[in-house]
């Protein structure tokens, strides 16, 4: 369907290549363990999926600043289970979460596998709301880092998907124009509307049963990036 005109395949990272809620839950079990804090992990993740998501939407659309994130994320968490913890208790498992995180190296089922079919036929790049040492390092323990050319984040950028700019930068950097570039990315919001906007080809990558829409094509194993690329 793209295998004509895309040169510059574009990912996702978190949520779309790299497993962050695996990981996310491996990181809390640890550092919720080492901090004596006594509650159920299924009960406390069960809780803080859906909160962090709500606060990166708050984050991504400038309402809230990366500092209140951390903090409100698992503040919030803690009130709703009723479980008393100090304010330095939580900005030091957020600290400690942040250490951790990206020292677990979870792929999406398939990832290296489809890197590998791609790489031989497109410039590979990635464009990431997150942090850039985080995402760096994340890139690196699981061994995908030297795939990519560009490694586009949000930080770099001075703004975060779905904003146009960060789209243009990622263009500008890999010389490419939006209709010879695909996206590919978890968030129908950030990645594919996103990335629709500025003229991008877009594939959304479908792994928690979201809503179906023609926006553009769906999958939902990495595998089937082969039937378009």
């Amino acid at each position: 369907m793209y295998k004509d005109i895309v040169t510059d395949v574009f990912f996702d990272l978190d949520h779309t290549l790299w497993d962050f809620e695996k990981n996310s839950a491996l990181t809390f079990k640890k550092i919720l363990k080492e901090n004596n804090v006594d509650i159920v992990l299924s009960d406390f993740l069960e809780v803080y999926v859906p909160q962090n998501l709500i606060f990166w939407k708050l984050y991504r659309e400038e309402k809230i600043t990366k500092e209140e994130l951390r903090y409100q994320r698992l503040k919030t968490v803690f009130n709703e289970l009723k479980y008393s913890v100090s304010d330095d208790m939580i900005h030091l498992l957020s600290n400690e979460y942040i250490a951790t995180l990206s020292s677990f190296n979870h792929l999406f089922p398939f990832a290296i596998e489809i890197l590998e079919y791609l790489r031989p036929k497109y410039k590979l790049h990635i464009i990431t709301n997150g942090f850039q040492d985080i995402q760096d390092k994340k890139l690196k323990t699981s061994h995908i880092y030297d795939f990519f050319d560009q490694i586009i984040n949000s930080e770099m950028a001075g703004v975060k998907k779905p904003n146009p700019i960060i789209f243009e930068l990622a263009l500008k950097k890999a010389k490419v124009s939006p209709k010879n570039a695909i996206m590919i990315g978890d968030s129908l919001e950030a990645d594919i509307l996103g990335a629709k906007s500025f003229g991008l080809n877009a594939l959304h990558f479908v792994a928690n049963n979201e809503p179906e829409h023609e926006i553009c094509p769906i999958i939902n194993d990495l595998r089937e990036i082969k039937h378009y690329l």
